[in-house]
């Protein structure tokens, strides 16, 4: 008999851009801070679409909202697909009582590019502006850089600036050395974070979060914890990585002022990447630009930037999406994108915190050398 968890996760895997935040170790994640996982599917094997949906109600509202980050993911990405999902989303989760609640709204964010080959002339985002969707604030970054992991290692290693290299000797002839380490180092990782945040002033989460994530992807082999050591041994930078399928991304790092100096950020990025690829995995992803800074640290590393279309809501109950809407707009006051055509992918302020289902990479402006 098939298990259709596992059958989900191994689709999500196989596909093009399989993503770490649709397979069931997530919604393990999720669940201790009251998100009930829900997938939602429909096409035949061939032409198969959906989305692991996970759902919350506050207590301050009787209406739940959903969302499917990164989602949704399909064998083959067209206007039938995207019609099929649509649909099966209001007949699974547009009825009052579906799950105990009545579900006001589902926001996706897709991981089609801006433009790109599958929304060509903005194709996929007219769509889903005729089948009902409304763009929307993100909650994933919508602008991130991604670096194909298919050329040799040497090919890669001259994709970097040649200060970056430089920098990369810098921390090795220095004597910074990277380790892979399990669930024993996250008291150091979440001790760098914690200085990070200071220094930069970027959100972090409590050691027992990250550590929620540690235990949900390392027993598959998909989540990596790399740490550059000082000459003294003492942690200087960090790395969190999760894998699905072929595609790596780096979702939490940061760095002492100690590695700032040392370049040990430098160092551990390239450990990252070259490792990555010597595992088999296809491409890595460096995982929102949110900084001046941080934009000019990964564009030394080589890849492309990368839009997306951005996030995209699908009203299911008239009343209780506009109730969010302007709770939403009270939190945090967002600039909503222009037509499909236009805009939609660009950044606008994260929705609900609680909804943030990625996190930042936490190198600062000083990790621009």
């Amino acid at each position: 008999m098939i298990d259709p968890e596992r059958d989900w996760d191994a689709f999500v895997a196989a596909n093009p851009r399989a993503t770490y935040l649709q397979v069931s170790a997530w919604a393990r994640v999720k669940a201790p801070n009251g998100w009930i996982a829900r997938r939602i599917e429909a096409g035949s094997a061939d032409r198969r679409v959906g989305a692991r949906v996970l759902v919350r109600r506050p207590r301050w509202i009787p209406w739940a909202f959903g969302y499917a980050p990164r989602g949704p993911i399909a064998a083959t990405w067209d206007d039938e697909a995207l019609g099929a999902f649509t649909e099966s989303v209001r007949s699974a989760l547009g009825r009052p009582g579906t799950g105990g609640d009545r579900l006001a709204r589902l926001r996706i964010d897709p991981e089609i590019e801006l433009d790109g080959p599958l929304d060509r002339s903005g194709s996929t985002r007219a769509a889903l502006v005729r089948l009902g969707w409304r763009p929307a604030p993100e909650v994933q970054p919508a602008v991130t850089r991604v670096i194909d992991l298919a050329p040799e290692e040497a090919t890669l290693w001259a994709d970097l600036r040649k200060k970056w290299r430089q920098y990369v000797n810098k921390a090795r002839s220095g004597g910074v050395t990277v380790v892979e380490r399990g669930a024993e180092g996250l008291s150091d990782f979440h001790r760098i974070m914690a200085e990070t945040s200071r220094r930069a002033g970027t959100p972090i989460r409590t050691e027992g979060a990250y550590r929620d994530v540690w235990e949900a992807f390392a027993p598959s082999g998909d989540a990596r914890l790399l740490i550059a050591l000082g000459p003294a041994g003492e942690p200087q930078a960090v790395l969190f990585l999760v894998r699905s399928g072929g595609r790596v991304v780096e979702p939490y790092g940061g760095m002492t002022a100690a590695g700032a100096e040392s370049r040990a950020n430098y160092l551990v990025k390239w450990e990252a990447l070259s490792s990555s690829r010597r595992a088999g995995a296809t491409s890595y992803d460096l995982w929102g630009l949110v900084t001046p800074g941080i934009r000019r640290f990964k564009e030394g590393f080589g890849g492309r930037e990368v839009r997306l279309i951005g996030a995209w809501d699908l009203d299911l109950d008239r009343l209780g999406a506009l109730a969010y809407r302007l709770a939403e707009s009270r939190r945090r006051p967002h600039r909503e994108p222009g037509p499909p055509a236009m805009a939609a992918g660009t950044p606008a302020a994260a929705s609900d915190g609680s909804a943030r289902d990625g996190g930042s990479s936490d190198d600062d402006d000083e990790a621009a050398g």
